[in-house]
């Protein structure tokens, strides 16, 4: 079995974050969102993986990921071009994949449960299809699935006006060779993409059989900045204590945190997890990080408040008060001005912005 990772698409609802790199790159707990799936493959024992290019900054993909020698797999690079939606980003794997059944995993989900089982399962049947489902509050939202009494998936349709279920099919799909002819002859959707929907619904209309997966656990579509914190936080719930910094006096760390090499915790300064900082920060003097904040390499935070938020790499942060449910970009840089500080400030901030407040 081989894997597919798609890594393209403008990340249009993250701007500015995704102006200066691809959607699937933000970190999550300090760990970019698209090792969280490519942990998952290597789970499954999926050593083969091609990775899907779009035209957003490919180049910045290829440098986090390489050949795949350091992850111990063997990547090979695929490019889509322009974003046509996900039938034809897997369309265009059609010679990687030969004749082995394969897994695609979108590179901007994360799921809790991992793939392994649901890949063990899919290798022993008879299924030219099996797609992963969990159940939603806004079906509207999503493509969707339904199933029959024995729980294949007789139909699936894209973002349904009147929905008549609650299974959205996340991204995550199984398949077998069948599926490269159907996308060949498949037509855009009213919103000019080549549905993934469409190519599983005409599957199951050719009488092949696609099986659903329930997925266990949680499942996040890190498309928008508030899903982006949602799995911060859920990410951050599994969080192994680790202390590699450096502790002045009168600094104080209380629940799950992990401190990476180099970071200087300053005189006055209280960390409160689950929280991740990473190497060589400068926290404090005199700064709070509370439970669910995740801070990359090379940050420096003094005399503020931050809560619940994502700070990336080479940001320094000084303003006073208190930042909640923030993302910030990388090279950021957030000073006092003068005047009275509200209570709580929440940004979403692209990458080498100054802000004074």
């Amino acid at each position: 079995m081989k894997g597919l990772i798609l890594a393209g698409g403008h990340g249009t609802r993250l701007r500015p974050l995704t102006h200066t790199g691809p959607k699937q790159l933000i970190p999550i707990a300090n760990k970019p969102n698209i090792l969280y799936c490519l942990e998952d493959i290597l789970e499954a024992n999926i050593k083969e993986i091609g990775v899907i290019l779009g035209d957003h900054m490919p180049e910045k993909v290829k440098e986090l990921l390489g050949d795949g020698s350091k992850y111990g797999c063997k990547i090979t690079y695929i490019v889509q071009g322009e974003p046509k939606g996900i039938a034809h980003a897997v369309g265009c794997a059609e010679k990687f994949m030969g004749d082995e059944p394969f897994v695609v995993y979108l590179g901007d989900n994360i799921l809790k449960s991992g793939i392994k089982r649901f890949a063990e399962e899919f290798e022993k049947s008879d299924a030219e299809a099996s797609i992963a489902l969990c159940r939603v509050d806004e079906p509207r939202r999503y493509g969707l699935a339904y199933l029959n009494e024995k729980g294949e998936v007789i139909k699936t349709v894209e973002k349904p006006k009147n929905p008549k279920s609650d299974l959205a099919v996340i991204g995550i799909y199984f398949f077998r060779k069948s599926i490269f002819e159907v996308i060949k002859n498949l037509k855009p959707s009213w919103r000019g993409e080549y549905e993934i929907t469409d190519a599983i619904d005409a599957l199951i209309r050719k009488g092949h059989k696609v099986q659903a997966h329930i997925v266990e656990g949680w499942w996040k579509d890190t498309g928008k900045a508030e899903d982006i914190l949602q799995a911060n936080h859920l990410v951050l719930d599994d969080l192994e204590p680790v202390n590699n910094g450096i502790m002045e006096r009168d600094a104080r760390i209380n629940g799950r945190v992990s401190i990476g090499e180099g970071t200087v915790i300053r005189a006055g300064s209280y960390i409160k997890g689950p929280a991740v900082i990473g190497r060589h920060c400068e926290i404090g003097p005199d700064a709070y990080i509370g439970p669910y904040t995740s801070i990359g390499d090379h940050v420096k935070i003094v005399e503020t408040e931050i809560e619940g938020s994502i700070i990336l790499e080479n940001s320094e942060i000084s303003c006073g008060g208190k930042i909640v449910e923030s993302l910030i970009g990388k090279h950021s840089i957030i000073s006092s001005s003068k005047g009275k500080v509200p209570a709580g400030r929440r940004f979403i901030v692209g990458e080498n912005t100054r802000m004074s407040i």
